[in-house]
């Protein structure tokens, strides 16, 4: 099963315990996977310092805590993890990190996108796969996290995973929400700023709204962050492109909904106005 319903998923070889989530502000989730194969995927979370938007992002507070601290808590709920690990270039961040019992390690400045910090490291890791999550996404939900997970080790074959949900009015126009076409088998046709398809005829299938969650199959992380920027990738600004263009296979698992990441001041706001109410 490919398609996975965000509110009450289901996820194959998954065995969800019984939910206490209560509303994407709440934090308390369970452990939500238990499996045989734990061990063989890490988490990794890039976090940078020098966001243009929102200089210091990953040690805002939310609720009291660093955003880095949200985000991490989360993804240590997805027991399949061997472990979880924040990687960033600057200092702040990593005595944040290791101030709340995280695992940090530092990566070179000159890394140009969290993919490349995480192949920087991942090329000293055992583990066969990995799950990106953005240091920006302090509502996450890790089931979510734990579907990507799962699908990688069930479907080594698969290159690269990640998610879509059907894109809401307002984001068909905007580009800061990226869409995403897909082949009949679910791998990824292209993503765009714009919207696409193009709506020459009407259809009830809806825009999906690509979600940035990505895993990766070790060897194809290394293969990706190997290869120079391509010309779609530097058009659209859009670093999966690159994956497109040489041939490796993005793999989309549809979801119901997720929740926003941290862009803006304005979606800072927001955020915290969910764990206060």
């Amino acid at each position: 099963m490919t398609a996975l319903v965000a509110r009450g998923l289901l996820y194959r070889r998954i065995r969800p315990r019984p939910s206490k989530i209560t509303g994407h502000g709440s934090g308390v989730f369970p452990n939500v996977v238990e499996s045989e194969t734990k061990g063989t995927v890490v988490a990794a979370i890039p976090a940078r310092y020098a966001s243009s938007r929102l200089p210091g992002k990953p040690l805002l507070l939310i609720g009291g805590r660093p955003m880095i601290q949200h985000v991490y808590e989360r993804a240590r709920q997805v027991e399949l993890f061997a472990r979880v690990v924040v990687l960033t270039d600057d200092e702040r961040i990593q005595r944040a990190v290791e101030a709340f019992g995280g695992e940090c390690q530092l990566t070179p400045a000159e890394c140009a996108s969290g993919s490349d910090r995480i192949a920087w490291v991942a090329r000293s890791w055992s583990e066969s796969a990995i799950v990106n999550i953005q240091g920006d996404e302090p509502l996450i939900d890790p089931r979510l996290v734990a579907s990507v997970a799962e699908h990688l080790v069930a479907h080594p074959a698969d290159d690269i995973v990640t998610l879509a949900s059907p894109a809401a009015d307002e984001d068909i126009d905007n580009p800061n929400a990226v869409k995403v076409v897909l082949d009949r088998q679910g791998y990824a046709l292209y993503f765009s700023r714009s919207p696409i398809p193009y709506r020459r005829v009407a259809t009830q299938d809806p825009m999906l709204r690509h979600v940035g969650l990505y895993g990766y199959q070790r060897s194809a992380l290394l293969r990706l962050a190997s290869l120079p920027p391509s010309p779609l990738e530097q058009a659209e600004s859009l670093e999966q492109l690159r994956a497109l263009e040489n041939g490796l296979r993005l793999r989309v698992l549809t979801v119901g909904s997720a929740a926003p990441g941290v862009d803006t001041a304005e979606d800072l706001e927001r955020v915290r106005a969910r764990f206060e109410s």
